[in-house]
Parts: structure tokens; sequence; C-alpha cells
């Protein structure tokens, strides 16, 4: 059901760089604040290269956060701009997630800060940015130090980077820096299908016709962790692509919302 209301965004700096911000989205009418909100995280696709934004994500995260939720849309470091690239695009990440602690937690209002479950945090990713949100789950154990991540939602996703640098998809060869034949080590350490096992359900939502990364990606990512452990399943959204997780009319992002209980 659409709702509508009032929301205020923020702009926070969780680093020096320039593209270490995030914008923060909630309510902004105390009327429209639920009891408890939850925390989502957002953390968006392109390839990981600065041809892609934060603002991509930007109507999803005001639909979230006119539902109740705060948002925390987050900019990292990516392929085209100084100190992109692997390791610092899923370091940056991590950085981003844990200043929910602060500045994130210090910056909201007395009316919104006391509403917030900090114990029931969700990270969602699209496409690149689902590499970075299971990624960077798995990097910090699901926790921060007075958070937690119960939840990853993991969007059409770049799951298997193994694959993917065999395959040597350009976007992939970039953001590693080194064909795979040249380091195969770094693509293992930062695909999500070898990632630690975490204690957070995991999520995987992927259009039947997906023509960028198929749909079987996800399925054989759910099969491959929940094999070693990890609670992960996967939900296959018919007739639909792979970015249709950028529109809030589509199905995918309506699954994406039945997941969040949003």
């Amino acid at each position: 059901m659409l709702r509508r209301c009032p929301v205020h965004r923020s702009k926070i700096e969780y680093g020096d760089a320039p593209a270490q911000f995030g914008h923060l989205y909630h309510a902004s009418d105390v009327a429209d604040l639920p009891d408890t909100m939850r925390p989502i995280v957002l953390v968006h696709g392109g390839y990981w290269t600065t041809e892609f934004g934060l603002t991509i994500q930007s109507a999803i995260a005001r639909q979230y956060a006119e539902r109740g939720a705060l948002v925390w849309n987050i900019e990292y470091r990516r392929v085209g701009e100084p100190g992109g690239g692997w390791p610092t695009s899923g370091n940056d990440v991590v950085a981003a997630i844990r200043a929910l602690d602060d500045p994130v937690r210090g910056s909201l209002s007395a009316e919104v800060a006391p509403r917030v479950d900090w114990s029931s945090v969700a990270v969602v990713g699209h496409s690149a940015g689902g590499q970075l949100a299971i990624w960077s789950a798995a990097q910090l154990g699901a926790r921060t130090a007075r958070s937690r991540i119960d939840l990853v939602i993991a969007q059409a996703a770049a799951l298997d980077l193994v694959g993917a640098g065999q395959a040597d998809r350009p976007s992939v060869r970039a953001l590693m820096g080194a064909f795979y034949r040249d380091a195969p080590e770094r693509y293992r350490a930062a695909s999500p299908m070898a990632a630690p096992v975490f204690d957070a359900r995991v999520v995987a939502i992927h259009g039947e016709r997906d023509a960028a990364i198929p749909v079987e990606v996800s399925r054989e990512y759910v099969r491959q962790v929940s094999a070693r452990g990890q609670r992960a399943e996967v939900i296959v959204v018919p007739e639909e692509g792979h970015d249709v997780f950028v529109d809030p009319r589509s199905v995918g992002n309506r699954q994406t919302m039945r997941v969040l209980g949003v």
C-alpha cells in the first residue's frame, strides 16, 4: 500500500574522502514515526564504478522512510576515483555500517533516537552492492560495537567473483585491479560465495529475466553457503530483470519490503 509523508534527509560523513558519506532518511513528523524503527543500510550497485552513485537509491530510500524505517543510503569510493577499487570499496562499506554507532546515532533527534531498534539492522545491496553488503556483514561478523545486523538482502547480486573472474568480466577485473589468473586469492577473498558464515539471515532476491547476472548465481550461492551453515534463502521474481530493484513500483521491490517488514 502506497504511503506518503514528509521525509527528512541529512548528509553525514563517515570518513575524510569525498565519497565517504551517506544520506540518512526518516519521516519528518513525529505523528508519522512508528514506535519501533528498523535501521536499513542501502548499498547501491553500478559495477563498482563512478558511473553510478547513491542517488540511484534515493527513491527507494525515501519510500522506506515513508514506511517507518531509518534509512542509511551510503556512498563509497569506487573504481574511477582516488582510493577506489579493492579492498578500499569494501572497507568503506564496513566503515559506513560501523558509522551507525556514531555519527549516525548521534545525529538523531530526541524524538527519533529512542524508537530505533539497533538490534535489528538490515543491509540491502543491489548488484555490485549486494557483493559489498554480504562481504561487509561477514567481515563484521554481523555486529558493530553497538548494533546487530540480523538481515542481509542481496538483490540481483554479484555473488560469485571467482566465476566472474574466470569468465574475465571487465567490471570485476577493474574492481580487483588484476586478471583472475594473476590474483585468484584476491577474487576468492572478495567473493560472497566464499565468505565466512555469519549470524544473520541472508535473502537473495533475483529477477527471473535478469540478463546481467543470471538468476542461477543466486540459487548456487544459497546452495553453497547453506551447506556451510549460513542461514540463506532465494526468492525468484517472475518476469522481472536486473534493474527493477531501484524502481519503487516493481514486484522485486515489493518482495524486498515484505522481507524487511516495512
